[in-house]
């Protein structure tokens, strides 16, 4: 290990769609957490690992804190809530452009238990005349006793070097836990499946994003170098599958169009991509398929 060499785990934490995932993201260099403007997005804890000559920092993404109204919800926050214990470092991503609100208190009460070091990453700022920030750190500055105050803006790039030399300042020295080239630790299928549901959360209306999960049946290479994908988008009614299928399947024909393509980016060869619709009813509070769809508790 190369001397003064850091590194150390970074949760990342806040309301759904204050731009966790874009952050994570922007800092790493490439796509290892899903994008949508849809509220709970991120449903497992996405690590990401981002390495330089300083050291290495391993996001996690956690899922939006926020009142649960399912069983998948409750387990969503617990995931958010636990990493809080795991880490080094917290980044409290708030929205500048939204103001302090009660979903930022909700989570501030949260934070109060813990003896992690807390950053409030003060994200959109594209969005705010530049007065307008000193007044909403007074109001965070009563809430609880930040480390640090960083504001940002995760689509733009604006001040996110800073954030990771703050981080890095923060980080006790230690190894490097992944591979200088190593991005993410999720397997490919969880990826693949991953990048499958943005696309749904992308292109369908607001009855069907929060219903859907995406199981990879099947991925294998054939002869000729392609990657054969077969993956079921579970929905829990029957009208979300007609309108997850689309007239004439023109919409699940559009998903795995949007889906094919990123899949190929990120293998670098030729994707077929076979994609069924299938139901479960009320999937999100029946704890065996909560289970079989990946969201399940630590034992």
């Amino acid at each position: 290990m190369n001397e003064g060499y850091k590194s150390g785990f970074v949760a990342l934490i806040g309301r759904p769609n204050v731009g966790k995932s874009t952050l994570m993201n922007h800092i790493i260099g490439q796509k290892v957490a899903i994008m949508s403007d849809k509220p709970q997005t991120t449903r497992n804890q996405i690590r990401g690992v981002y390495t330089d000559e300083r050291g290495q920092i391993i996001f996690l993404d956690t899922p939006g804190i926020h009142k649960p109204k399912s069983k998948l919800g409750e387990y969503l926050v617990k995931t958010a809530q636990n990493a809080l214990d795991e880490v080094d470092l917290v980044l409290f991503l708030v929205d500048a452009s939204e103001g302090l609100g009660p979903g930022d208190r909700y989570i501030t009460e949260h934070l109060k238990g813990i003896k992690t070091p807390v950053f409030l990453v003060i994200n959109k700022i594209d969005q705010v005349h530049p007065d307008d920030l000193l007044p909403l750190i007074d109001q965070y500055r009563q809430l609880h006793d930040f480390a640090e105050f960083v504001p940002i803006s995760a689509l733009q790039g604006n001040n996110t070097s800073t954030l990771v030399r703050l981080i890095f300042e923060r980080l006790p020295e230690g190894p490097a836990y992944y591979p200088a080239d190593q991005v993410t630790d999720h397997p490919e299928r969880f990826i693949v499946g991953e990048l499958i549901r943005e696309k749904v959360l992308f292109l369908t209306r607001e009855e069907v994003p929060h219903s859907v999960a995406v199981i990879v049946e099947e991925m294998k290479q054939r002869e000729n170098g392609a990657v054969y994908v077969r993956a079921t988008i579970y929905t829990e009614r029957d009208s979300q599958k007609g309108i997850l299928i689309g007239k004439r399947g023109s919409m699940l024909k559009e998903v795995g169009r949007l889906a094919r393509e990123e899949i190929e980016r990120l293998f670098g060869s030729k994707v077929f991509l076979d994609l069924w619709v299938k139901v479960k009813k009320d999937w999100r509070n029946e704890e065996f398929l909560l289970r079989q769809f990946g969201y399940r508790e630590e034992d």
